[in-house]
């Protein structure tokens, strides 16, 4: 089984992703990592960390799709979690080969910037988060788009029926209830 979670910036995947492989027993990806090997080691191919998702996901997707059918091919069970993955293109594959993915989008469409900036502020307390030096202006921004990235994911899931979550109230509820979810058995 192939475990995919993507949607908005400081949504909860990486959260859900820890949980199910430590539940689980699997290994997960954070696709950040993919983005930034593009980033770093090959910048000729134009994916980079400083795009919009949706942007990273539409140039990065033939490599993405190709890596998951191989991964489907070998029935590996896994973890991909990360914001490079979009509805309109993962439902393709979703409809291929639905007893093989479990796919959750998340993300936040009814919170104030303020209220999650607060909330980001009481909880990142990571050394590696990489908002950390950021200033207060920067992360309010980064979650304004972050709102409006989610209420687009929202909408596309809405019409591929795909599941989204919003992680806007009752953050630490929602990000159990979706692990439960997608940890339940095949």
């Amino acid at each position: 089984m192939l475990y995919l979670i993507s949607g908005a910036s400081r949504s909860g995947k990486t959260t859900i992703a820890k949980r199910i492989a430590e539940q689980k027993g699997i290994s997960y990806m954070s696709l950040d990592w993919l983005v930034m090997g593009f980033t770093n080691g090959i910048p000729k191919y134009g994916i980079h960390d400083k795009l919009f998702p949706n942007e990273i996901a539409k140039r990065i997707w033939s490599f993405l799709k190709a890596m998951l059918e191989s991964m489907i091919w070998v029935d590996v069970d896994y973890i991909i979690e990360g914001e490079a993955i979009q509805p309109e293109l993962i439902a393709e594959l979703l409809k291929k080969h639905p007893d093989r993915l479990k796919i959750c989008f998340v993300g936040y469409t009814s919170v104030s910037v303020e209220e999650k900036f607060q909330y980001i502020k009481d909880f990142s307390t990571e050394q590696n988060d990489w908002l950390i030096d950021k200033s207060d202006a920067y992360i309010k921004a980064h979650i304004q788009n972050m709102i409006t990235h989610s209420l687009t994911i929202k909408d596309a899931c809405f019409r591929y029926n795909i599941n989204y979550v919003d992680t806007s109230k009752n953050f630490e509820g929602v990000i159990n209830q979706v692990v439960k979810q997608l940890s339940a058995l095949r």
